[in-house]
């Protein structure tokens, strides 16, 4: 049975991470000491629920932990430093850390190495997130040990609910734009002069016009939408943040 760790210090680890097409040491001292330090830790990187929801999860609410005293958060997997770069930058996220322990000496550390051979992984970490105070262990949240890749403790919105209960989370956006598009570059300028992150979905690029139309029912851009809503174009986007 997988047990928390909740009192006790982490790992003492050397993690071998790649920075600048250099090796780079990063010691577990390094990342916690005098800090507040969220972890998250999954089986593996461009799995389904970690690049959909995981990752995303705490990337996004990034900024609220923050907010609430969270200095940094750090996502660990059981992969080498080569293939949690590339998706890093393939999940674009700037927010977190992705750190690779590629020979499983934190994972195994924390009790949570576990066998994933009849997925052809070997050995992988089993899915949890914890909240570390100067190299203490505060809290864990270790997912149920049922078949599968549970996902129910270990998210983000849940870990928020821990340390801020009261934290407004930031909207949602997305903004569809195409390139070279001024009145886009203007509704872009406006989101980021109200610290608002956003997803922007480029017509060209997948997209048509058609799927503008079927979804904002418009074939103009920028179209913008909040937490589903949608706000339409930049004059909508400028009338929304007057009123509020």
């Amino acid at each position: 049975m997988l047990q928390s760790r909740a009192g006790q210090r982490v790992p003492n680890v050397t993690f071998r991470t790649r920075q600048n097409n250099q090796w780079v040491n990063v010691t577990t001292d390094d990342l916690f000491t005098g800090k507040t330090v969220i972890v998250f830790s999954l089986p593996g990187a461009f799995t389904p629920t970690c690049s959909s929801t995981h990752v995303p999860g705490y990337n996004q609410l990034a900024k609220v932990f923050k907010a609430n005293g969270v200095d940094d958060i750090i996502c660990i997997s059981v992969n080498d430093a080569f293939v949690m770069n590339e998706w890093a930058k393939d999940q674009e996220s700037e927010n977190i850390m992705l750190l690779p322990d590629g020979n499983g000496e934190f994972t195994e550390g924390m009790g949570m190495l576990v066998d994933k051979a009849d997925l052809g992984f070997g050995k992988r970490s089993w899915r949890y997130s914890m909240l570390v105070k100067d190299g203490v262990i505060e809290k864990m949240f270790i997912e149920p040990e049922v078949a599968g890749d549970p996902f129910e403790v270990s998210d983000a919105e849940t870990m928020l609910r821990y340390i801020a209960p009261e934290a407004v989370k930031p909207k949602v956006v997305s903004l569809f734009t195409k390139e070279g598009c001024p009145f886009c570059a203007r509704a872009k300028s406006m989101l980021k002069e109200h610290d608002m992150d956003y997803e922007e979905i480029v017509l060209g690029k997948g997209i048509t016009n058609r799927s503008l139309q079927a979804v904002a029912g418009a074939a103009t851009v920028p179209q913008v939408f909040m937490d589903g809503k949608l706000i339409g174009s930049s004059e909508a986007l400028e009338a929304y943040f007057a009123a509020i």
